[in-house]
């Protein structure tokens, strides 16, 4: 027999792979998404009837905070990807009480920054394009409290000796939440802050 047949004879175990989490948690994304898509295009349709008007509100937010803030999450994304493939192999994940920290962060940030808009004499009701900044990142800021629970829940799930599958779909659930959360400032912050 030669080595060619017995490879035929014997093809390898083919790797099993899995959605992260529950399916209807991607559902419950997915759906998410869409909404905040339509919410994307209210922005772009502002844009593109008042250019004068959008780049003029925009001189009064803060690029500055609001790359804070990118960073921010850009960097608790990693530390959640690192903690969930930490528990997966389980290891303790040292690295998610720091994650919630930049989640903690990026909610002081934009405390910060409304108050300073505010304070500039920026409101609701001055314009519609505050009125779709406040009322989009606020709504953002919901979904990053959602988040910070999320975290707290992969914190305490990280604490225990070993996960059980179930308690492993809750945590890769609530990593793939919290990337969502990450994704959304993404198009969020060009959108308001760069795009001119």
């Amino acid at each position: 027999m030669t080595a060619t047949t017995a490879r035929t004879e014997h093809p390898a175990p083919q790797r099993h792979r899995h959605i992260p989490g529950e399916a209807g948690l991607w559902v419950f994304l997915l759906g998410d998404m869409i909404m905040f898509s339509v919410f994307f295009g209210f922005i772009a349709v502002l844009h593109g009837r008042h250019p004068r008007m959008f780049r003029a509100s925009q001189q009064a937010l803060h690029p500055d905070l609001g790359l804070l803030n990118t960073l921010l999450l850009l960097i608790a994304s990693a530390l959640v990807a690192h903690g969930l493939r930490q528990l997966r192999s389980g290891r303790p994940a040292r690295t998610l009480p720091w994650a919630l920290l930049c989640a903690l962060g990026f909610a002081a940030v934009k405390g910060v920054e409304y108050a300073l808009v505010i304070h500039d004499g920026h409101t609701p009701s001055s314009n519609d394009f505050f009125m779709y900044y406040f009322v989009f990142t606020g709504i953002h800021l919901a979904h990053l409290a959602i988040g910070i629970g999320a975290l707290t829940v992969l914190i305490v799930l990280s604490r225990r000796p070993a996960l059980s599958r179930g308690r492993l779909l809750a945590a890769e659930g609530a990593a793939a939440y919290w990337h969502m959360v990450d994704l959304l400032w993404l198009v969020l912050f060009p959108l308001f802050y760069l795009v001119a």
